[in-house]
């Protein structure tokens, strides 16, 4: 594993790249408070493109909000898009999303250092992608400007997405001057790195994880519908408290998890209440919840058990729930001529490694539908992310850099075209 003491000058520029890029947003805590088409997310998006333009390349900013540095080496080709995402969710950590578009950046200029030094001239073009609003905080759903570009989300339906404040996609992007008219390169290959957010890396000590498959997840939107009342005086056989039914859902979801443990994730990461008021029976809640598996088949079953309880927690709370589909998608393996590539890159830098599957979206799971896609983990500090804690060392950021520029350079020179 690469050590401080041994890095070099450009991976210590990569370095204080990072710490720069990291106080756009900064929080007290040391983490990053920077979602989608805010004021810091406009910031950082400037800071990004003076590097890429400092380094010869073109930014241009397409209609859903994705930022593009491109670098033309073979006039008319196709481009290999590397990248990640700079939005973050609340008080979130420094480097999910983030790294991964700064040492696509990084990658990128190694590559172009070494073309203009006389390597052979690769057969694709380059493209360093920040993509737009993949973390869904601020506006649903996640991975927007990808699903965009992938043709899994109609642009006009993402530019009319509103926030909790009514604020819509389109004037947020108008704000920060980020909304372009680009349609986005053609893309003949695509890679992604990014911190593991889990702890296997860490526990086994492996410096790359390559990434395999995504697993599979159903998310939902709920409204549970009750009645205003007075939290007194109301008697409590009257009461149709939509906060008792939303809680039961909750229950209901860590219930399905512990039913099939270590092979279903489930969570229920918001709850908005209304009136939200402490003397009112709460009227109306929403709430966003997911289910998770790598294991089609226990997805579909705890799915199915779920929505059986919905009538009962209905009949309890003296509620009704409505529902909403936000958005799912399949296991879907990344192609395997991509992972064997990136397993012989990583052996040949002497990086351990091990194939792996993510748990969290990412871009990269919408690209991998559109072309050839590598997907690279580097490893996570006790596993913590969305957290303002959230740490990556760096000698595995920089070995993370080494990987992806070598990975990424092979993809332009044609590597899988065989």
């Amino acid at each position: 594993m690469t050590t401080t003491t041994s890095f070099t000058a450009r991976d210590t520029a990569f370095v204080q790249d990072f710490h720069t890029m990291s106080a756009f947003g900064a929080t007290e805590n040391g983490g990053v408070d920077r979602q989608a088409a805010t004021i810091p997310d406009g910031e950082q998006r400037r800071w990004l493109t003076g590097l890429l333009e400092e380094h010869g390349f073109t930014v241009k900013f397409d209609r859903a909000g994705n930022q593009w540095g491109l670098y033309e080496a073979v006039p008319g080709a196709p481009f290999v898009v590397v990248g990640s995402h700079m939005d973050s969710q609340p008080t979130a950590g420094r480097y999910d999303g983030a790294y991964g578009v700064l040492a696509a950046a990084h990658a990128a200029f190694r590559l172009v250092e070494r073309w203009k030094a006389g390597a052979p001239a690769p057969r694709f073009n380059l493209a360093v992608v920040n993509w737009f609003n993949e973390e869904g905080s601020r506006f649903k759903p996640s991975m927007m400007g990808s699903s965009v570009y992938t043709g899994k989300l109609d642009l006009e339906e993402a530019l009319n997405t509103r926030d909790a404040a009514g604020v819509t996609v389109r004037d947020a992007l108008d704000a920060i001057g980020c909304r372009g008219s680009f349609e986005g390169p053609q893309a003949a290959y695509c890679a992604e790195i990014h911190i593991e957010q889990g702890r296997s890396m860490e526990r086994e000590g492996i410096t790359i994880g390559l990434v395999s498959s995504n697993w599979a997840a159903n998310k939902y939107e709920f409204v549970v519908h009750g009645e205003q009342a007075h939290t007194g005086s109301t008697v409590i056989a009257d009461r149709k408290d939509a906060l008792l039914g939303a809680s039961m859902l909750v229950v209901a979801a860590r219930e399905l998890a512990d039913r099939f443990p270590g092979v279903l994730h489930t969570s229920v990461g918001q709850l908005n209440v209304y009136p939200n008021s402490p003397v009112v029976v709460p009227s109306r809640v929403n709430l966003l919840l997911d289910l998770r598996s790598a294991d089609e088949s226990v997805l579909a079953e705890a799915d199915a058990l779920l929505h059986a309880r919905i009538a009962d927690i209905e009949r309890a709370a003296n509620v009704t729930v409505e529902q909403h589909h936000s958005h799912s998608w399949a296991v879907t393996p990344y192609q395997p001529e991509g992972v064997e590539l990136a397993a012989k890159v990583a052996a040949e830098l002497g990086l351990s490694n091990k194939e792996v599957m993510t748990l969290a979206g990412h871009d990269s799971t919408n690209m991998k539908d559109l072309v050839p896609t590598v997907m690279l983990f580097v490893p996570s500090v006790d596993g913590i992310s969305h957290n303002e804690h959230e740490y990556t060392k760096d000698e595995d950021i920089v070995a993370g850099l080494a990987m992806l520029t070598e990975v990424v350079g092979r993809l332009c020179d044609g590597a899988l075209e065989e």
